[in-house]
């Protein structure tokens, strides 16, 4: 049993009152006088007493206007007061500890007793509470002898002790609790409204942004096949390109043996004629017949396209036709032909 016992517990605290501590957390930040948030919704009460009138808001003296509700302050003679010392962990138990409290140590009848609690301080391990307690017909005698009030449910009953002040159940104060609520709720609402809103933009945003990325993604892979299909075409341009390359570089180096043909002819006129006519790349062999062999000669030698003209043989006369026979050796000048 030890050990089980001692399963549920972490740094001292029971895991199983796990669920009562986290309430009890929030019920003190939303409900306690001394919380911030009641300390700022709490509706302002006008206290009479005796000695005149204030205004309260959540325990303490305000002087904020108007008020929404009244409270009569007790006098010390009418009310019984203690206080407790308990352990931090009785805070989830305390409305049942302080009743208990109450009927052990109330000298009035059950139906008789009206009790309120204030917790003064807490620390790490223990609460400061001052209880007080009353006679609820002795303090319906005083509101009508002193107030004309005969509604217990017309205004709230505090008394002081020690400087706080402390609401007395059983009275009017259910209203302002009521009101109190009210505007909790209000105020979830709305900060629920905000974060629903806050939720939707950030989700339209997020949307917006989405379609934006995937107009992007569809962007991005259109230009992605294009860009292949363009570099398809730049690789068989470069292909293409290699190819006229390289049928110019055979061009340069075999020139075609028609243009030079055609080019002879047109520098030969009539007078001349070719018996043999032999190419061989940049080489040509040439033999024919001229009325003045000489001037062919210088002819052809005097052509742009041709880088060196020679005789390997001498000319010689044909007979007695009046032609001249020669022999030509032709050197192409490179890169250019035609």
């Amino acid at each position: 049993m030890l050990e089980m016992q001692q399963s549920w517990e972490l740094f001292g605290y029971d895991m199983r009152q796990l669920g009562r501590h986290w309430l009890a957390a929030w019920h003190d930040l939303l409900w306690a006088n001394d919380s911030p948030v009641r300390q700022r919704l709490d509706g302002v009460v006008q206290l009479r007493s005796e000695s005149g009138v204030a205004l309260y808001q959540a325990g303490v003296e305000s002087a904020q206007a108007p008020f929404e509700g009244e409270a009569i302050l007790l006098p010390e003679e009418l009310v019984l007061s203690r206080h407790l010392q308990l352990p931090a962990s009785a805070e989830t138990h305390l409305d049942a500890a302080l009743a208990l409290e109450v009927n052990a140590n109330s000298p009035f009848a059950a139906d008789d007793t009206g009790y309120g609690w204030q917790v003064l301080a807490r620390d790490d391990n223990t609460l400061r509470v001052v209880l007080v307690i009353v006679s609820l017909s002795t303090v319906m005698t005083y509101l009508g002898r002193q107030y004309d009030r005969h509604d217990p449910q017309a205004q709230e009953v505090w008394s002081r002790v020690d400087g706080a002040m402390v609401p007395v159940n059983g009275f009017g104060e259910e209203h302002r609790e009521r009101r109190y609520a009210k505007r909790l709720l209000r105020c979830g609402l709305t900060l629920g409204g905000c974060a629903l809103l806050l939720a939707l933009i950030l989700g339209v945003a997020a949307g917006t942004k989405r379609a934006e990325l995937s107009r992007v993604e569809a962007l991005a892979a259109t230009t992605k096949r294009e860009a292949a299909a363009v570099s398809q075409m730049r690789s068989s341009l470069a292909r293409a390109n290699e190819t006229i390359a390289a049928v110019n570089a055979i061009v340069a180096l075999y020139p075609s043996p028609h243009q030079e043909i055609a080019r002879l002819t047109a520098l030969l006129g009539d007078d001349a004629s070719v018996a043999q006519f032999a190419m061989s790349g940049l080489e040509i062999r040439l033999r024919g017949r001229a009325v003045d062999a000489a001037s062919v000669m210088q002819k052809l030698t005097d052509e742009p396209g041709y880088s060196d003209v020679s005789a390997p043989q001498a000319i010689t006369k044909v007979g007695n036709t009046g032609l001249e026979q020669f022999s030509l050796n032709i050197t192409l000048r490179d890169g250019v032909s035609g």
